[in-house]
């Protein structure tokens, strides 16, 4: 019988690239979900029954080991961008990644697969970066046989960070920026999925990886990209950082009194402490190289999805030709 991989969060942006990978590689795919119904697409990847929707919560010991039952392999792809009800970063990224890395060795579960980011501190003013590096640290005490990924930020089709940009490019004339100088290295999602499934099939050996693209990007470059491929003319405004947490603190204290009715996808103050910091790879661990990944510059995948953007959409290309049109 063909081995099986429990993916925690494989529906999600970068765990249904990796449901998708390890189901091309023959592997049975469990993906372990809070809703199955929302990810019954995910059942495409595969043959029929190859790949099989569960019902779990990682805040649940049961519900984790009732996932895991009789897994060769896991994934724990889970991440959030900010607290929503019960799903706070301790409860995601510390308890639950702990329960995960626990009940895998209990269980017997050959390899696991932990998905980090790059630039984890325990000690950082960032709820997110510093629950982050708590439940990484649970994984390795409880298994240090783990592969952990530490990517950079992640782009893609369903992606959070260039998509975002590009809606933001649509209301109006400017385009504010805070951390215009900070420096990233996109990674493309398809890398690090390829990464995860490597380390799950046993193929990368036990470590911590940090993922980076192939260029270093400040965020104004990023942003200007976005637009030169939306076709669109902005002033970019780098704003100062006090100032950007004035307005993060308004939009927080609405989803606050909102009780949630109100979601802040803009930026929150937790988003504005992440944009103080590079975040690029820092030399001190192995990355794709030491895979055998030659990463994916964003250059030759952000088309295919942020045309959509453009003030025509796919149209675009063809009214600007036909303004070079002479009339007979």
């Amino acid at each position: 019988m063909a081995k099986l991989v429990t993916i925690f969060g494989g529906s999600g942006f970068v765990g249904r690239q990796v449901a998708r990978i390890m189901a091309k590689r023959g592997w049975r795919v469990r993906i372990a979900v809070r809703r199955p119904d929302e990810a019954l697409f995910t059942r495409t990847y595969g043959a029929v029954g190859q790949v099989v929707p569960v019902l779990c919560n990682i805040r649940d010991e049961f519900s984790v080991r009732a996932a895991m039952s009789d897994a060769d392999a896991v994934v724990n792809c889970v991440n959030i961008e900010r607290p929503e009800g019960k799903s706070n970063f301790k409860s995601v990224f510390e308890d639950g990644a702990e329960h995960i890395a626990r009940l895998s060795k209990e269980m017997g579960v050959a390899r696991i697969v932990h998905i980090s980011g790059i630039g984890v501190d325990p000690d950082s003013a960032s709820r997110y970066v510093a629950s982050k590096a708590r439940g990484e640290a649970a994984v390795l005490d409880h298994r240090p046989d783990a592969v952990v990924l530490r990517p950079s930020v992640i782009f893609g089709p369903d992606d959070h960070f260039y998509n975002r940009f590009a809606s933001l490019a649509r209301m109006g004339p400017v385009m504010p920026i805070s951390g215009g100088a900070t420096r990233l290295q996109p990674v493309f999602v398809d890398d690090v999925a390829t990464a995860a499934a490597m380390g799950a099939t046993g193929e990368a050996e036990p470590g911590i990886y940090e993922l980076g693209g192939p260029e270093i990007m400040t965020m104004r470059e990023i942003v200007e990209q976005v637009l030169t491929i939306t076709h669109r003319r902005r002033l970019v405004l780098n704003m100062p950082f006090w100032l950007a947490g004035i307005g993060a603190t308004v939009l927080d204290l609405l989803q606050f009194v909102t009780f949630g009715l109100f979601t802040n996808r803009i930026l929150g103050r937790d988003q504005l402490i992440l944009l103080k910091d590079d975040n690029v790879v820092s030399g001190k661990f192995p990355g794709f190289d030491d895979l055998g990944i030659r990463p994916t510059a964003s250059e030759a995948v952000l088309e295919e999805y942020l045309w959509r953007f453009r003030p025509s959409g796919q149209y675009d290309a063809i009214k600007n030709s036909a303004k070079n049109l002479r009339s007979f």
